[in-house]
């Protein structure tokens, strides 16, 4: 019987180098270039020969050119078999083609070693069972495609809408983020405006101002890791309660004050355009009720029986002042 033939490798993630990365070494602007990986990770990578430069491998300090294709090879996954659970989920559409879930705060989404189970897979699993495709292996079924994501905003073909409650007031009524995002020179575990990062744009507009907060309607043109917490931070307003970018935390909230409000796609069967509205969660909902209270400021007193005309009160202050003035303070008995 002839061996088994080893499977090819597979392409995890790939880029071209860009006219800024000409001369720069080979796992700083993997670090750069793809978030997902820190540079350490790319420098271990390289050095096992899963990086492949024009198709040759090559090592960590190899200094690259414009136009050169960078393809981070990926070993294949580690098995991990996943089960069904019945974990509640808020169905928000379902159909032969497609299941839309409103997925809350906290729900991880892929199974992964050391938290294998209490996912959005196992959910889905138990919701569509015999689905295929989605079970069998490490991070299985549903994929989150930034790239893929980002054709199709620019395509109109796709749109993501997002609440943001910011820390300041906005000063303009709306406005546009155009700023590249990359990952942060310093901090390997955040993003920021850096000048070669990625394109990314963020449109937003002024929903509510309250006092010392700002609700924005923010709208992504691109699909950049962390594209909104970052490009906010950037203007000077970042999001309340956000604990890598934002300030202080805030009582009513343990994350971040930023919600996907609306999705828009085209039905990958019928070409027909969905729309689904997400309504906010009780977290941000009950801040927003704090921070209209302090707006309104205190209740006003509040006037019992018909109310008195300009005129009806002046007689009665006459009477009141005629009463005292005529009144002994102490009668005689």
């Amino acid at each position: 019987m002839a061996p088994t033939a080893d499977p090819p490798p597979r392409i995890h993630a790939a880029f071209e180098a860009a006219a800024g990365d000409r001369g720069r070494r080979l796992d700083v602007t993997i670090a750069d270039r793809l978030p997902q990986y820190s540079r350490s990770r790319a420098a271990h990578l390289a050095g096992r020969g899963q990086v492949l430069v024009d198709r040759a491998r090559r090592k960590p300090a190899f200094r690259l050119r414009p136009g050169q294709r960078v393809q981070v090879l990926a070993p294949p996954a580690d098995p991990l078999l996943v089960g069904p659970e019945a974990i509640p989920l808020a169905v928000v559409h379902e159909d032969a083609d497609v299941l839309v879930i409103d997925k809350p705060a906290g729900l991880t989404v892929h199974p992964a070693p050391g938290h294998p189970g209490g996912t959005l897979v196992n959910a889905v699993l138990a919701r569509v069972p015999g689905i295929s495709g989605i079970g069998g292996a490490l991070r299985p079924g549903i994929v989150h495609r930034l790239d893929k994501d980002t054709s199709q905003l620019r395509t109109r073909t796709m749109g993501r809408t997002y609440l943001a409650l910011v820390r300041g007031t906005v000063a303009a009524d709306s406005g546009v983020i155009a700023a590249p995002v990359g990952r942060h020179p310093t901090h390997r575990t955040r993003m920021a405006v850096v000048p070669r990062g990625r394109a990314a744009v963020t449109a937003y507009r002024v929903r509510e101002r309250l006092p010392g907060a700002t609700l924005l309607e923010c709208r992504l043109e691109t699909g950049r890791t962390h594209q909104i917490r970052v490009h906010l931070l950037h203007i000077g307003h970042p999001i309340l309660g956000d604990p890598v970018y934002g300030s202080a935390g805030v009582r009513e909230l343990e994350r971040q004050a930023l919600h996907a409000t609306r999705l828009e796609f085209l039905h990958p069967r019928t070409g027909n355009r969905l729309v689904f509205d997400a309504p906010l969660p009780g977290d941000i909902d009950a801040l927003l009720d704090r921070l209209r209270r302090e707006a309104a400021g205190p209740a006003p007193r509040r006037e019992f029986g018909r109310p008195q005309s300009a005129a009806g009160r002046a007689r009665k202050n006459a009477k009141s002042r005629a009463r005292m003035a005529g009144t002994p303070r102490h009668p005689q008995r």
